[in-house]
């Protein structure tokens, strides 16, 4: 009996040994390859990346803004207009779905510049609540009007960048949103005795200064923010602007990426002029998607 116990516990030594080296094996060479795995995610040169640092950056998505429209138009003669919200009293939507294109170029490793073009356009059919007065015509309650508004968002900005390292940018812009405007009203319908339609357009040259800051977060992802402000008169236009971005980007494939961030603006403008004399005041903030194409050499960033 005890020479078959013997014989049992020698096998069973052997192989818990063979099984107790082959596990640590296991082990070590699985650690050892998660930790080469670790060191190729994270050995990386941030400016040798193919969307990170290049020259020439040009973008193009949607935009689904959310609107706030306020328009005041007076007449001749001293006639105050009425205060028009476009949402509640025109029947416009607050939700909308526009596109947007930017262009950006890198002088150098501190400076950049960037063009900028948002387009909308909207319109509406309306029976009027209230009595509006709009230009010198007045639109009675119970009249079914058509009223459209197109806006273009032309920006021109220089950004330079104050810190400026291989993960990390930060810096400063100053630039101009010009605002293309046309905005009108006409009566509709069959039911009424008349037909005129009042429209008026300008363009306003809003200058801004900011701030901005771009941070590589991983080998395909980046974070974009800014934040600009400013209010001037400038002859018979007085304007105030508040706008932001913030956007996260992920590289698909080499100089090619996906974006996707939240972006605002606000803004009010008065004139007076001969042709035109009332107040302005629009505000747009919603989520954006875009594809993004880098190209040209990469700037040089330095460590120190």
């Amino acid at each position: 009996m005890k020479k078959l116990v013997y014989f049992l516990i020698i096998p069973l030594s052997y192989f818990s040994a063979q099984a107790q080296t082959t596990a640590e094996i296991t082990k070590e060479n699985t650690l050892t390859e998660t930790q080469n795995d670790d060191r190729k995610i994270q050995d990386y040169q941030p400016d040798d990346l193919p969307w990170h640092g290049r020259r020439f950056k040009a973008t193009a998505g949607a935009f689904f803004p959310v609107n706030n429209t306020e328009v005041e138009v007076n007449g001749t003669n001293g006639r105050i207009g009425t205060d028009i919200d476009f949402e509640r009293d025109l029947g416009f939507q607050n939700n909308t779905v526009s596109f947007f294109g930017t262009f950006e170029w890198r002088a150098s490793r501190r400076s950049r510049f960037n063009l900028e073009y948002f387009y909308l356009k909207r319109n509406s059919t309306k029976t009027l609540q209230k009595e509006i007065e709009f230009k010198d015509h007045v639109y009675p309650v119970n009249a079914e009007v058509a009223a459209f508004m197109d806006n273009q968002m032309i920006r021109f900005a220089y950004g330079y960048a104050i810190v400026s390292k291989p993960k990390y940018e930060l810096g400063l812009l100053i630039g101009a949103h010009i605002m293309l405007a046309d905005v009108g009203i006409g009566l509709a319908g069959n039911t009424i005795q008349a037909q005129y339609r009042d429209n008026v357009d300008f363009t306003a040259p809003l200058p801004d200064i900011g701030i901005w800051g771009e941070f590589v977060l991983g080998r395909k992802v980046g974070l974009y923010a800014n934040v600009n402000y400013f209010a001037l008169k400038i002859d018979d236009i007085d304007g105030r602007i508040v706008s932001y971005n913030l956007s996260v980007l992920y590289n698909v494939y080499q100089n090619f990426s996906l974006t996707a961030g939240y972006t605002g603006l606000n803004i009010r403008v008065d004139v007076t002029r001969p042709r035109i004399d009332g107040f302005f005041k629009w505000g747009y903030n919603g989520p954006t998607i875009a594809a993004t194409y880098s190209f040209g050499n990469h700037v040089k960033f330095y460590k120190h």
